[in-house]
Parts: C-alpha cells; sequence; structure tokens
C-alpha cells in the first residue's frame, strides 16, 4: 500500500538507487527474514556506491586521461623494470596527493611511463581528488592560446584548482622562453597547494640541462625536484610484439 509513494518520495529525494534497491528487496522473501538494520544497510550501501560510481566517472571525464583504462592493480611491478611493489603500494595511498608532493617518472620510450601515471590519476580520481593529463607540447599549446584571447589568468587558475596535474611527454622537444616561463608560472601556483606527477624520457638530474636559462631553470628545479618520489622504469619497450602486454 505505502509502496508507490515511498518509491516516488525517494526518487523525488534523488535516492534513485535506494529505491531501486528497497524494490528489488520486495521481490526476494529471503531478505524479508533480515532484521530492519541490516536491510537498511544494504539500501544506503546501494545508494553510496551507485553515487561514488557517477562521482569517480565524472572526474575521470574530467581528468581526460590518455590511457582512461590505467588503473594501480594494472601497475605490474618487477625487477626488471625496477619498479617496486612497496613503493606502488605506498603512492596508492595518495599521501603524496595530500601532502602534495610530486611524482617523476622517467625511463626510455615504451616503458609505461604514461601508464603508471595515468594509473596514478586514477586512483587519486577514485580517492575523490580531482585530476587532469596534458602532453607537455600541448599543454605549452594551451597556454599561448590562453594568453592570446586574453584568458590566460584564469587558464592557471584552473591549473592551480587541481589536486592532481599529471605532465606527460616532459622535455620532448626543445623549450622556448615564453614555455619556460609558462611552465614555471604553471608550478609556481601549484607549489605547496598541489601535486604534480611529471613523466619524460630525460632523467630529472638532467632537466636542468634542458631547460637551459639558469635563472628560469633553477626556479623550476627547487619547485619540482625537492619533495618528489622519483621513479626510474627500466627494461625493454611494452609496446614491441615480443614484450609482455601488461604495464
Amino acid at each position: 500500500m505505502l509502496k508507490e509513494p515511498t518509491l516516488e518520495r525517494l526518487r523525488a529525494l534523488r535516492l534513485g538507487a535506494m529505491a531501486a534497491a528497497w524494490d528489488d528487496q520486495q521481490r526476494h522473501p529471503d531478505i524479508q527474514a533480515m532484521t530492519f538494520d541490516e536491510r537498511f544497510a544494504l539500501l544506503v550501501e546501494a545508494e553510496w556506491v551507485a553515487r561514488e560510481t557517477k562521482r569517480v566517472g565524472r572526474a575521470l571525464r574530467e581528468a581526460k586521461l590518455r590511457l582512461s583504462q590505467a588503473c594501480i592493480e594494472g601497475v605490474e611491478c618487477n625487477t626488471a623494470r625496477q619498479l617496486d611493489k612497496a613503493v606502488v603500494r605506498q603512492l596508492a595511498t595518495c599521501r603524496w596527493v595530500e601532502e602534495h608532493h610530486g611524482v617523476l617518472i622517467s625511463g626510455a620510450t615504451g616503458t609505461g611511463k604514461t601508464y603508471l601515471a595515468c594509473a596514478l590519476a586514477h586512483q587519486a580520481c577514485r580517492k575523490g581528488f580531482r585530476a587532469a593529463y596534458r602532453r607537455a607540447p600541448r599543454l605549452f599549446d594551451e597556454l599561448r592560446l590562453a594568453r592570446a584571447d586574453g584568458s590566460f589568468h584564469r587558464a592557471l587558475a584552473r591549473f592551480a584548482r587541481l589536486d592532481v596535474l599529471v605532465i606527460d611527454d616532459f622535455a620532448i622537444a626543445p623549450i622556448t622562453d615564453t614555455e619556460r616561463r609558462d611552465l614555471l608560472e604553471v608550478l609556481e601556483d601549484r607549489h605547496g597547494v598541489g601535486a604534480t606527477v611529471i613523466a619524460s624520457q630525460i632523467d630529472p638530474k638532467h632537466w636542468h640541462d634542458y631547460l637551459a636559462d639558469p635563472t628560469t631553470a633553477d626556479a623550476i628545479c627547487d619547485r619540482v625536484l625537492h619533495a618528489a618520489h622519483r621513479i626510474a622504469l627500466k627494461g625493454p619497450s611494452r609496446r614491441k610484439p615480443e614484450a609482455t602486454t601488461s604495464t
């Protein structure tokens, strides 16, 4: 008698998953034997899972990860890659995000840098953080266009608000004076308030030389090299047919 009005009110309250779970309970006699607390807990769990699934899905869409399927469970740790399982487990807690630390991933082409970077961002989204992925060339193009249309400061503010910013393919091409300055602006705004993941074929110890300009290079390296987790991936390219397909 009260079923339909109750379902309507649950849906009006935007508790659609709870309504569906409660409706489902009516069709299973074995559930009727459960206590009120047990049944109510199942209803709350159904609503929580549905909302959490939507939240994570929305966060991942906004992150625009290059490898949307990348996840921390899919990261392969072994001696050949010189990737310690304990390190990955520690990063999976996302304490580095909470403490606004960086993660610097280096390695040759095909060693899985992008996968690992996207997996870390994916895990951050699961934990309730906001993340975004950019290849360095695209990041510089985006900032260049923002300068041209007068939205540069809004673009910087948007990057500053992110909990995690992934910069992939860093140092893949020569850097210009404007790109150096823009990179410094992004990192300066995020310093101490956000976590940044940078993936590059070049070892971080050579970044100062790559950036060339001593003053700007000092400022950039000071903001990214300190309090950062460093991961140097080894092994053959994982894109080759003979290499394993896991990541």
